[in-house]
């Protein structure tokens, strides 16, 4: 169950960051949107490494019939 919310947080946190890239692409902003966006790509890649992780440990199941 943690590992399913951990998985959901770092989603949202992949999300939030890209909206900040947008803000800063149409409005400007301090920083670049390279930063964002890395930030964005950093965390989605942690995504994937955890569940492919977690499914390797047997900590969640994929789902047998996707169809």
């Amino acid at each position: 169950m943690v590992i399913k919310l951990l998985i959901t947080a770092l989603i949202l946190f992949v999300v939030v960051n890209m909206l900040f890239a947008l803000r800063v692409m149409l409005k400007g902003g301090e920083k670049p949107m390279t930063h964002y966006l890395g930030k964005r790509l950093i965390f989605s890649v942690l995504v994937i490494l955890l569940v492919l992780l977690a499914m390797a440990l047997g900590i969640i199941q994929p789902n047998p019939r996707p169809y």
